[in-house]
């Protein structure tokens, strides 16, 4: 690990960082986004914010406005889903962006670590944080699979390179993700970072695991599980295809369709990912080796993986 990553308590006792803002998605949370804004205006770095309020219809996007007007606030309509992260990104121009869910937040330094280590790795799109669950601040289980990641990276990388990353616990490099066009708007939300993931290691860009970095995570009680799980699984299957090679793309079909609850909600993920074969078929594009090789490696983690189970 360089030494910038390794000494975030210097950086909180440092004064705002200009080079990094953060976008918050949300949907019908206010009281969860209201406490996440709060905390993310107490960073010692004093982050620019934007919130991109997907159609709330519980008063969060007024409630922003009266409590935070320093706050860059769109207030969607519809419900963008992971979309509305490429709106927040779009009005920024910062060359780096954290992400944050309304039921996550950074801890203190943990953005300019961030910052610093990008700076010094130029060819780093994006470094994913060690996420604690609160209330106890115990590790995610995700975080051991991130650690060891069994992923082969560039040498210089300062710390494990990935296959993927967790966009609510990460910090992006702003051009590398306008390169990729950002998450695309056909997936809605659920997965949406495999396939970008996968356009960025075709590109030539890096993804690391940072463990400097810290995202505490307290699970909101107002999910949609069933659609969450619904979409999850169409978008494993579109990504496949959109993707991998045919021999890499069928076995996990395979897989999937083997471990799937045999239930309503898998039926509905599975008839719409069906629903969607003639735009994978035009959309297809397979990824070169040295990308292709990165989800190679994490097909046999992914099958032992106890937090990567389609339930509801």
């Amino acid at each position: 690990m360089t030494a910038t990553a390794s000494r975030p308590g210097a950086a909180a006792t440092a004064g705002p960082d200009p080079r990094i803002s953060v976008v918050v998605i949300t949907w019908n949370r206010r009281e969860e986004l209201l406490a996440a804004v709060e905390r993310l205006a107490a960073l010692p770095e004093r982050p620019h914010v934007v919130v991109v309020d997907n159609g709330s219809t519980d008063g969060t996007a007024d409630a922003v406005r009266a409590r935070f007007p320093d706050v860059d606030l769109v207030a969607s309509p519809d419900n963008l889903g992971a979309v509305g992260r490429n709106v927040g990104v779009a009005r920024l121009r910062t060359p780096y962006v954290a992400f944050c869910d309304d039921d996550t937040w950074w801890e203190p330094g943990s953005l300019r670590t961030a910052a610093d280590v990008l700076d010094a790795h130029p060819r780093l799109a994006v470094v994913t944080a060690r996420i604690l669950v609160e209330p106890g601040g115990r590790e995610d289980p995700v975080v051991a699979e991130l650690r060891d990641s069994p992923v082969r990276g560039a040498g210089w990388l300062p710390g494990p390179a990935l296959g993927s990353f967790l966009a609510g616990a990460s910090v992006v490099r702003r051009a590398a993700f306008l390169e990729v066009g950002g998450f695309c708007e056909r997936l809605w939300l659920g997965g949406e970072e495999e396939l970008m993931a996968g356009d960025l290691a075709a590109a030539g860009w890096e993804v690391c695991y940072l463990p400097a970095l810290t995202v505490h995570h307290r699970a909101s009680r107002l999910r949609e599980a069933h659609r969450r799980r619904r979409d999850g699984i169409r978008n494993t299957l579109w990504t496949t295809w959109l993707r991998r090679p045919l021999r890499p793309a069928l076995r996990r079909t395979l897989h999937l369709l083997a471990t799937l609850p045999r239930d309503r909600v898998t039926a509905q993920g599975l008839a719409a990912a069906a629903r969607g074969i003639p735009w994978v078929v035009r959309e297809r594009r397979v990824l070169p080796p040295h990308a292709e090789a990165r989800f190679a490696a994490l097909d046999a983690a992914q099958r032992r993986s106890a937090a990567r189970r389609y339930v509801s």
